[in-house]
């Protein structure tokens, strides 16, 4: 048994609210059940009862027990002297408050409803699950789930745009830095994206700007400042960057001992370090304004051209500067763009809309369905429960499903738990 499952009961009144009575027999009648405090303090504020035949307006506490108030010290803390009503599920011992008068106990286990209890307990069971409600995850109707998904989704968007807002604040409101930064750490992905984070973070977006006209320094710049450039090889191009970046290095006072090291280990060719930062160089040095043309675009053809890029000629002959290989054209693929939708675009076009108090939830919407779903173990196992996971926008808010409330017992909070609660 949680506590929560007792906020919940007595929050949605999930008991037989006719014939209540105190522990010591005194007729309950609820007016208000009062406002949730989810901060220190009382659980619930502004309750309004009648006790007998006296009419309260205050707090209600909760508990598992009654003792627990003592436990949590409340009878000293003076918070809690405006306490109307204690709400236990056992009532184990008398309640004072701190100017020693009683408070008035309601035991709730002698009046909640069965099947709210049975369904309760079926769902928390201790059975080895992966989720708590996968026995049953499939028997949701898809209006509870449609609807909740599209929250969920939006859930995730606020949660990215609040490392958006910390980053707008470090670069002074500069949203071509911000976009910048964002895209870098999509384009090293899951291996190499913090690494990434750390190479645009200790390049000031003023020397990128000053430096895009020329793909060969801004390749030089990026694959420079990531650590790429410190062993000794012969070939041409190699030498040929090594100097353009020293050169930029001092002239622009470029330090890069906080840059994570790059790594190859486990990547396939196309996803190697160097084609990705050649990339993400060719990208900034055909779009002079990739913000505003990011922020413009509402349409996923306008993006799939937008990123249709390529590496330096180079690495058409490349992975590595070390070993030649066979010809081919390194360009971004479609499923690489859609994951920088996903992970860089959508959020930052959230969060540009969200500053300036604007409406985009449809537009992002209408973008995110069209993108197909991620693929991973977690959305496999979702998959196998329900076919489900079709796009971007129903992957995403699984993820999010999944993290913060599957994984922290957050049943009571989430759609899906209240509706197997109240079935």
């Amino acid at each position: 048994m949680q506590e929560d499952f007792l906020h919940y009961i007595w929050k949605y009144k999930k008991f037989q609210i006719q014939n209540l009575r105190t522990t010591e027999g005194e007729d309950i009648m609820i007016t208000s059940v009062g406002q949730h405090n989810f901060n220190s303090g009382p659980d619930f504020f502004n309750a309004q009862l009648k006790i007998g035949e006296q009419f309260w307006a205050g707090n209600v506490e909760i508990h598992l027990k009654s003792f627990d108030w003592y436990s949590h010290g409340h009878e000293k803390d003076k918070a809690y002297d405006n306490v109307i009503l204690h709400v236990v599920w056992e009532h184990d011992t008398e309640v004072f408050r701190k100017d020693n008068t009683p408070v008035p106990t309601l035991q709730l286990k002698d009046y909640v409803i069965p099947d709210i209890l049975n369904n309760y307990e079926n769902l928390f069971s201790k059975q080895s699950k992966w989720i708590n409600c996968e026995t049953e995850f499939a028997s949701i109707d898809e209006f509870t789930l449609k609807n909740w998904l599209e929250r969920l989704y939006f859930e995730r968007l606020e949660r990215k745009s609040k490392t958006i807002e910390l980053l707008l604040q470090q670069s002074k409101n500069d949203w071509e830095a911000v976009l910048f930064k964002m895209l870098a750490k999509s384009f090293g992905l899951k291996v190499n994206g913090d690494s990434f984070f750390s190479l645009a973070q200790s390049i000031d977006f003023s020397v990128i700007r000053k430096t895009q006209s020329n793909l060969q320094t801004l390749e030089a710049l990026l694959i420079g400042q990531s650590g790429l450039l410190e062993s000794k090889t012969e070939a041409p191009y190699y030498i040929s960057l090594t100097k353009e970046y020293q050169f930029l290095k001092q002239k622009f006072r470029l330090e890069n001992h906080k840059v994570l090291p790059v790594q190859f280990f486990r990547l396939r060719p196309p996803n190697f370090p160097t084609i990705r930062l050649s990339q993400l160089a060719n990208l900034y040095h055909i779009h002079q304004s990739l913000f505003s043309k990011v922020i413009d675009s509402n349409r996923i053809d306008h993006f799939y051209e937008l990123f249709k890029v390529t590496s330096s000629n180079f690495w058409k002959t490349h992975y590595t500067f070390q070993k030649e290989s066979r010809p081919s054209i390194k360009r971004i693929t479609k499923s690489f763009i859609d994951l920088l939708l996903i992970n860089t675009v959508l959020p930052i076009k959230f969060a540009y809309a969200k500053q300036h108090g604007e409406e985009a939830d449809s537009a992002i919407v209408k973008i995110a369905i069209q993108i197909q779903s991620e693929k991973n173990s977690i959305l496999n196992a979702f998959n196998n429960l329900k076919k489900i996971s079709n796009s971007s926008m129903e992957s995403q808010a699984l993820l999010q499903l999944k993290a913060e409330y599957c994984d922290k017992n957050g049943c009571l909070k989430c759609a899906i738990g209240n509706q197997l609660l109240n079935k």
